[in-house]
């Protein structure tokens, strides 16, 4: 008996535990059981699964995520037969696991019923995140960090998403130097709310800064070259500002390119850099940089050779092309000889001519010791004709007004050259943001034909200049400008039209007035029509004016009482009216321009010596001619990186004295009445990139005021007056003068002295002279030359800036006697000077500007330095 039993409790053993292994393993599979007509073990078997049929689903455990969508990503639906345990249910686990959103699913029996089964989806969502806090940074690097790493209220907490903020977080503060940062993410889980907080330790340590960086095997290029070129990593020296030495790992992988790149310049183009390495110095605060450069050789080119070429011979290939046996070997300068230099490349000697298709591909034929034959192999293929041309993005401007514009038109051959010109022509307009027209060639090789799309982005480009304050005795002070530069007159009757004025023609409407109360007012108007007809671009313009100015008695000002009126001693009234054309023309080239004017100013006198030459009363007429040469090829008018500008013009009025054959009159009155000159006025400016976004502008202005008649003085009116931005100022606005602008002196400051007067003069005065005393009365020959170095600090056409540093020379020259003719003009005594100053372009109010300068020679008559200036523009930019 005692024998028997001993087999029956093994067997016994072994059944509880066969049931322990498999409950075990029910439960590692997500299933169980809640309430089944029947024990566990009378409804399933592991050893022999059934197929029963999914009578109902139902979602426990979710907080957030809809039920129905939970069932079907699970791959289970109501009526499918399943095996119960089976692929079924381990699948459904998996494809909700595998959704990323969930912590936990137990797939449970609620009840089992002959063939059929009802299932519970009991899931645990994830985490989702409430808000970022940070520890151990300041709270101007934490909003840094929030708009960098951007994780947004109610995003689900995931592993990845821990792991990348964490990378993100180190990331930011490496490039800022902090090499050694220890960045802990922490997630404190709120389990009433089913969300999280992310809480980030951050361990800055000090900045790391490099105290020295190591060529190894550098021979051929100097040190102090390579180190040059590491523009963003930079070793510790005394008195760095502007390019700090702290380490950053992405800048210095850059900078190892651009290393190679440079040795590939200079016909290294095995050079390498085997090795590099980071040594961390005992400080903890720096660290030495260690590359080990393999140079070889350098190469030069031996031989070049053409293959494919039926159009052009070798001969004039190789003189457009332009390197030759013996120069050193360098791939960028090859393909920059090729196609990167529009206009005078190999490229554009094809493309030019309508060849699209071309292509040029050099070969590094045979290699020889340090010598390279090089082989360009060159696909011709044929001539593309443009089908059409396709205008994207204006949206204000009408499409005639681009197109006229465009120098590629349907018919002709394709061109490279014309293509740029036109981006050219197109931000020249001044409607469209100069950095954002893109110009996309559409080939058709099947019928030798390409479309050209232009896409262009409008920017506001109306102005308005708003300026007013209470000035005192004068009263208001004031000036309001509007400038439209994209008018339309033929839609001024349709209302639709008016946002806040028709527009989209190229038109330009001006309306400007400025007043200083009763003292000084001046209106105008402009109206000008850049294609005269529609069908050539012939420019025509009509201006009109008004300017009144009078001078106040100012030793009654105190005394008097507050009702009486003040007491105007003398004034000046200017009516003028102005008609001009102008032309494009095509020889030399379509840059020039040629334009005219005729203009009529009326100037009257009342009591009121406008510029001390005994001309108190009366009225002048300025009626004249002015005939203008130009040519323009800046690239882009707010911020130009390249290109030229000139301007040669004439203004001349009929020569009365002659027609009259009067050498003297008796009064001044009489001299006067019909103003005589002639006055020319050239213009020069120059733009040159220097190096990337640097910017190189020199600029030259002369100008010269002549007379007919010998024995008669030149004409007061038109002179030159020198000094300070250029701005009228106060007291002389517009008043017959050509003011014009020189940094580091004060405004009109710089004028001739007259030592004495004429005699014709002298007989029409009061009495008083002038004895070496500097007069409002103005130049009659002025120069000046500028250089100025730019920087843009924005691009944005919203608001276009750039600071500068310039140096510039000018001055003014004059005679009041009929026999010193020009005699005073000397072109090397000029007044100088230099400074710093800034540009912002706003298209609602032009040219912003504002400079510091420093004069350094004394001003007509003083012997003191003009010194330190501060001067302010808007709305113009400095001749």
């Amino acid at each position: 008996m005692k024998n028997f039993n001993r087999p029956g409790r093994l067997a016994t053993f072994v059944v509880v535990f066969l049931c322990t292994v498999v409950s075990a393993m029910a439960q590692q599979l997500g299933l169980g059981q809640r309430t089944t007509t029947a024990p566990v073990e009378d409804a399933v078997s592991y050893a022999n699964p059934k197929e029963l049929v999914i009578a109902d689903i139902v979602v426990t455990g979710n907080q957030f995520l809809d039920p129905n969508s939970m069932i079907s990503m699970s791959g289970l639906k109501i009526g499918d037969k399943i095996k119960v345990p089976g692929d079924a249910i381990t699948g459904a686990i998996k494809k909700l696991m595998d959704q990323k959103i969930l912590e936990d699913v137990e797939v449970l029996y609620r009840k089992i019923e002959g063939d059929q089964i009802w299932l519970e989806l009991h899931i645990k969502e994830q985490s989702r995140l409430f808000k970022v806090t940070y520890d151990g940074i300041r709270k101007g690097e934490q909003e840094s960090l929030n708009d960098k790493i951007k994780l947004p209220k109610g995003r689900i907490i995931s592993n990845t998403m821990i792991k990348n903020t964490q990378l993100a977080v180190k990331r930011f503060f490496m490039d800022k130097g902090f090499l050694n940062v220890k960045v802990r993410i922490a997630q404190i889980t709120d389990s009433t709310r089913g969300n999280a907080t992310l809480k980030i330790f951050v361990s800055k340590g000090p900045k790391v800064k490099i105290r020295q960086i190591v060529f190894n095997g550098r021979t051929e290029i100097y040190e102090q070259k390579l180190r040059n070129k590491m523009k963003g990593t930079k070793q510790m020296r005394f008195g760095r500002l502007f390019t700090p030495s702290k380490f950053i790992p992405k800048k210095y992988d850059e900078d190892k390119e651009k290393l190679i790149e440079l040795y590939n310049k200079n016909g290294f183009r095995d050079a390498t850099i085997v090795s590099d390495s980071i040594i961390q110095n005992a400080d903890g605060k720096t660290i030495d940089l260690v590359m080990n450069i393999e140079e070889g050789p350098r190469y030069f080119i031996r031989n070049i050779t053409w293959e494919g070429n039926y159009l052009h011979s070798t001969e004039i290939l190789n003189k457009v092309f332009g390197l030759k046996k013996g120069d050193i070997y360098n791939p960028e300068e090859i393909q920059k000889r090729l196609e990167a230099n529009p206009g005078q490349d190999v490229s554009s000697l094809y493309m030019d001519d309508g060849y699209l298709y071309y292509n040029c591909r050099p070969v590094e034929k045979s290699i020889e010791g340090d010598s390279i034959d090089v082989e360009m192999r060159i696909f011709e293929g044929k001539q593309a004709t443009i089908n059409k041309i396709i205008l994207n993005g204006n949206t204000k401007t009408s499409d005639h007004v681009v197109m006229r514009e465009l120098f590629t038109l349907p018919g002709q051959k394709f061109s490279k050259t014309e293509i740029i010109n036109t981006q050219r022509q197109l931000s020249q307009l001044g409607y469209f943001d100069a950095e954002k027209i893109g110009i996309q060639p559409i080939p058709h090789p099947e019928d030798g034909t390409v479309d050209i799309e232009y896409t262009v982005e409008e920017k506001p480009s109306d102005q308005i200049e708003l300026s007013g304050g209470w000035g005192g005795f004068i009263g208001f002070v004031g000036t309001l400008g509007l400038v439209f530069n994209n008018f339309s007159t033929k839609n001024i009757g349709n209302l639709k039209a008016w946002k806040p004025l028709p527009s989209g023609d190229g038109q330009k409407l001006a309306v400007r007035f400025q007043a200083s109360g009763r003292q000084f007012q001046t209106y105008s108007i402009s109206f000008t029509e850049p294609w005269l007809g529609g069908k050539k671009p012939v420019t025509f313009g009509i201006n009109l004016s008004r300017t009144v100015y009078r001078t106040v008695d100012y030793s009654n000002f105190y005394t008097r009482s507050n009702s009486s009126a003040l007491n105007f001693l003398g004034s000046y009234k200017n009516t003028g009216v102005t008609v001009s054309l102008g032309k494009r023309l095509k020889i030399p080239d379509r840059y020039f321009v040629l334009s005219s004017a005729l203009s009529y100013q009326r100037y009257r006198m009342d009591s009121l010596d406008l510029f001390g030459i005994g001309y108190p009363n009366g009225v002048s007429n300025n009626l004249t001619l002015n005939l203008t040469l130009s040519r323009n090829t800046i690239d882009n008018p707010q911020f130009p990186r390249g290109g030229s500008s000139f301007s040669l013009s004439g203004t001349f009025t009929p020569p009365y004295s002659a027609l009259t054959g009067k050498t003297s009159f008796d009064t001044k009155e009489a001299q006067y009445k019909w103003v005589e000159y002639h006055k020319w006025m050239f213009d020069a400016s120059w733009f040159q990139t220097v190096a990337g976004k640097l910017v190189l502008s020199t600029r030259a202005h002369l100008g010269f005021l002549g007379r007919y008649n010998q024995n008669l003085s030149i004409s007061p009116f038109e002179r030159f007056v020198l000094g300070g931005s250029g701005l009228a100022g106060y007291g002389m606005f517009a008043l017959a003068q050509d003011i014009i602008g020189l940094r580091g002196y004060a405004d009109r400051a710089l004028v001739p002295i007259y030592n004495r007067l004429s005699t014709t003069d002298a007989s029409q005065t009061t009495g008083a002279t002038n004895t070496g005393v500097a007069s409002s009365l103005g130049g009659v020959a002025y120069s000046k030359y500028v250089m100025e170095l730019r920087y843009p600090l924005s691009l944005n056409p919203s608001a276009t800036i750039f600071g500068l540093v310039f140096a510039e020379a000018g001055n003014n020259w004059g005679t009041d006697a009929p026999q010193k003719k020009y005699k005073d003009f000397n072109p090397f005594d000029l007044k100088r000077s230099a400074g710093v100053g800034a540009r912002i372009f706003m298209p609602a109010f032009g040219l912003i500007g504002i400079d510091w300068a420093y004069g350094f020679d004394p001003l007509p008559g003083q012997t003191k330095r003009s010194g330190p200036q501060f001067h302010f523009t808007i709305g113009q930019q400095l001749r």
